[in-house]
């Protein structure tokens, strides 16, 4: 059975840092890419960042580019995202997904999903 467990969300202080991070079980890690993406009250669900596992490519929203960081740790089938200088747009709760190959922008092209975890920026 496939798994992805996302977890480390949060309330901070506009400013602040997060990490969120996806274990991932089930499936060949190196064959997939993980995406990132959160949807916000009212708002569509957008890709936030993503990673090919095996050749650790990447893509940044502009929204967080320079302010999140994405990363894999292969041997623990992990993905994490370094969240700093959080802002008040940044409150949405935040999905991991797994591909099949290279990484995509659209979710609905993800073969595996998590659960959510809610990320709450104050001021």
């Amino acid at each position: 059975e496939v798994q992805l467990q996302a977890s480390g969300g949060g309330l901070v202080q506009v400013g602040g840092s997060l990490r969120l991070s996806c274990a991932v079980s089930g499936l060949t890690f190196d064959d997939y890419a993980i995406g990132w993406f959160r949807q916000a009250p009212g708002k569509e669900r957008e890709g936030v960042s993503l990673i090919s596992s095996s050749d650790s490519m990447t893509y940044y929203a502009s929204s967080v580019k320079g302010r999140f960081t994405i990363s894999s740790d292969n041997a623990k089938n992990t993905v994490y995202l370094q969240m700093n200088n959080l802002k008040l747009e940044d409150t949405a709760v935040y999905y991991c997904a797994a591909i099949y190959g290279p990484y995509s922008i659209s979710w609905n092209q993800y073969d595996y999903y998590g659960q959510g975890t809610l990320v709450t920026v104050s001021s």
